[in-house]
């Protein structure tokens, strides 16, 4: 068994953290079985070399090694490209083609970005791996194939069985042994390592001088939270080599080009929105039609008081606050006397009910059409259920003053009041 310091130097892998140290001693010791491999990490960290390793120090090492980008094929071949197809079986098919596992037989076949498999494509490979059988398209024949495969995928298998984008069984089917290889930011004392081995080989690449560090540069790039990982440093470190006429880089060269400096220090990122949050666009909406709904009870209730009274000047003072709600501008002026009288006229107006003779309560109780207070507008029950709902997280959020929670919620405290007796809060 070779070691691991051996195979690094083989497949030219450059570190010395521990987690990748372990990740190779996995492949070393999995390489002479032909148990099914699944390597998990962020794009960029170097996944492929792992299924190399395995193949060359396996007993299929002579036999073929092919690799296949699953998200690059098409939906509609990716069957004919892995299992092959038969003449005629679709349009464009000319003649008879073997597919990758038919070719790769008595080798191995690494499914890079596993995860992108359509769900059709999935329950044929699960069968080539229970079995080792499988159809071409087109055909009825049963063929029979030795392959061992390696998988890799950089998204979250359990995330997308939740999703019912990838089978469960099929997971367990490739993961029989999982290598995950850690991110670049998690190595910061192979970072170093990395850039000058990159740089080393530009410079004789392109015939140049090698760039060199300055020590707060250093310290720059171990900081730096490098998303896209290796591939990232690597086309950084192209890019300095070709473009840099100095060949001691500093701190504030080097920030030109790390995209994004100032935003990618560390953050706690919660895995759930916080239930207490108005992020959601539903609730956004459901906000929007209780603050609608609220005018248009407080704008009922100052109808009805202008009926009763006929009185339009002695309302006004005693519901000012209100008709400042409804009617006052952006910069809190208060609406013109004469203007609200003149529209109040206008809807009594409208309304046919005279100022200054209310009705009695004879022919309140005769007038089956009278706006009585009691009449209360029908609302669904998943519209109360959601107005109680947003009422108990805002009074929740700010400790139950009421005054806070109302602002929160556009709602004078009054109405707010009234709601928590309402529900029995």
């Amino acid at each position: 068994m070779e070691s691991i310091q051996a195979v690094k130097q083989r497949f030219g892998i450059i570190g010395d953290d521990q987690r990748l140290n372990r990740s190779i001693e996995k492949a070393i010791q999995v390489a002479p079985t032909d148990i099914s491999v699944l390597v998990t990490g962020e794009s960029g960290v170097g996944k492929e070399s792992i299924p190399k390793i395995i193949h060359s120090l396996s007993h299929r090492k002579h036999g073929k090694y092919i690799a296949v980008n699953c998200g690059a094929i098409p939906e509609g071949t990716i069957d004919s490209e892995l299992f092959g197809h038969e003449k005629g079986a679709f349009t464009g098919a000319t003649q008879t083609r073997n597919g990758y596992f038919e070719v790769a037989d008595g080798g191995t076949i690494f499914l890079d970005e596993v995860g992108e498999l359509p769900l059709p494509t999935q329950v044929r490979l699960l069968r080539v791996l229970e079995n080792g059988e499988f159809i071409k398209v087109g055909s009825s024949k049963v063929q029979k194939s030795d392959v061992r495969i390696i998988a890799a995928t950089n998204i979250n298998m359990q995330e997308s069985i939740k999703k019912e984008r990838f089978r469960e069984d099929l997971y367990y089917r490739l993961s029989t042994v999982e290598i995950n290889l850690p991110p670049l930011r998690e190595r910061k004392d192979d970072i170093h390592l990395l850039f000058r081995k990159f740089a080393s080989d530009f410079a004789l690449k392109y015939k140049m001088p090698t760039i060199k560090l300055q020590d707060d540069a250093v310290g720059l790039l171990q900081k730096y939270r490098w998303g896209g990982n290796i591939r990232q440093l690597r086309n950084i470190a192209e890019q300095i080599s070709v473009l840099e006429q100095e060949r001691i880089i500093g701190p504030e060269r080097l920030k030109e080009y790390l995209p994004d400096i100032g935003s990618n220090l560390p953050a706690v990122i919660a895995d759930k929105k916080k239930e207490s949050d108005f992020s959601n666009e539903r609730e956004i909406l459901y906000k929007v039609l209780f603050d609608m709904k609220s005018d248009l009870t407080d704008l009922k209730k100052l109808t009805l008081k202008l009926m009763e009274s006929g009185n339009s000047k002695k309302v006004q003072d005693e519901n000012e606050s209100l008709i400042q709600k409804l009617y006052g501008d952006d910069d809190g002026e208060d609406v013109d006397a004469e203007e609200l009288e003149a529209l109040n006229d206008e809807r009594l107006e409208v309304l046919q009910i005279p100022q200054n003779s209310p009705k009695s309560e004879h022919s309140r109780e005769k007038d089956k059409y009278y706006f009585a207070e009691e009449i209360q507008e029908e609302e669904t029950l998943s519209l109360q259920d959601k107005e109680l709902e947003l009422i108990k997280k805002s009074l929740e959020r700010h400790s139950g003053k009421r005054k806070a929670a109302a602002e929160e919620l556009g709602i004078s405290e009054r109405t707010l009041y009234r709601k928590i007796k309402q529900y029995n809060l």
